[in-house]
């Protein structure tokens, strides 16, 4: 059930982030669903992030906005949600500068390895992390991201990564985070 595997994975407190997204819904309902997620989140503060739509973040007080390339502008983003992190999905190192140069604050960048939520589109590699990363902003690695993967992505510079898959799919989401957090958390 989304609640459980939502609060399961908000258990992981600060170094997690959730994100509220239905591109196939309207406003009112990504509301609902983002709410929803900031219910879940307190305690331990997990933080909220909504795709594509900076007026749903600034409504429901989110902590971030997460950009598709069909979206804003990140500077463009910021008239509707002027407090908050304004993120870019990138997949290439000239997009990764273009929304650097667009204000992003930090950059979701994949996919990195091949991935069952985007069959048929070809991984960036572990060189896209690497060159997003020095581009000074936070990088989030996202695609095909396991554990073991997890470290290779740090090595190369990300400062977390994004799972759907891995999370909401397995037996135990929390486990499944904190898994994939391991790298960080050990490192801090």
């Amino acid at each position: 059930d989304f609640a459980a595997r939502a609060a399961a994975i908000a258990a992981a407190g600060s170094v997690v982030a959730l994100h509220a997204r239905d591109r196939s819904s309207g406003g009112a309902a990504l509301c609902r669903v983002a709410l929803r997620l900031m219910a879940l989140a307190r305690p331990p503060e997990a933080a909220v992030f909504v795709n594509g739509r900076p007026d749903v973040a600034q409504a429901t007080a989110a902590h971030g906005v997460q950009l598709g390339a069909g979206d804003l502008r990140p500077a463009e983003a910021r008239t509707s949600f002027p407090h908050g992190w304004v993120g870019r999905s990138v997949h290439s190192a000239p997009e990764a500068e273009l929304a650097v140069r667009d204000g992003a604050d930090y950059l979701v960048v994949g996919n990195v390895y091949p991935t069952t939520s985007h069959p048929g589109r070809p991984p960036g590699g572990l060189a896209l992390v690497r060159d997003s990363a020095r581009l000074g902003l936070p990088v989030i690695a996202i695609g095909g991201i396991d554990p073991g993967r997890a470290v290779e992505v740090r090595d190369e510079g990300a400062y977390g990564i994004a799972a759907i898959t891995g999370l909401w799919w397995g037996a135990d989401p929390a486990a499944a985070a904190l898994a994939l957090l391991a790298p960080w958390i050990d490192a801090a």
